[in-house]
C-alpha cells in the first residue's frame, strides 16, 4: 500500500491553522493516519475494529 494512492482527508479535531494537522484515509479494512505536516514521515494504519474503537471514544469524549 502506497501513501499516495489514498484518499487523504483532514480530521475534523485539527486545528484551524497550520499546526495540529492530522490526516486520515479511509481503508476497505480500517485506516491509515499521518502526519500532514510531515507526510513523508510514513502512516499509521489500523484494523476497522480498533479504527471504530477510537473513533467511538472520541465521540464519548472519553480520549
Amino acid at each position: 500500500m502506497t501513501m499516495e494512492h489514498l484518499a487523504w482527508r483532514k480530521s475534523s479535531y485539527s486545528g484551524g491553522g497550520a499546526q495540529d494537522c492530522v490526516e486520515y484515509a479511509p481503508l476497505t479494512s480500517g485506516a491509515a493516519v499521518r502526519d500532514s505536516q510531515n507526510r513523508d514521515a510514513g502512516m499509521f494504519v489500523f484494523p476497522a475494529g480498533e479504527w471504530q474503537a477510537f473513533l467511538d471514544d472520541v465521540a464519548h469524549r472519553r480520549l
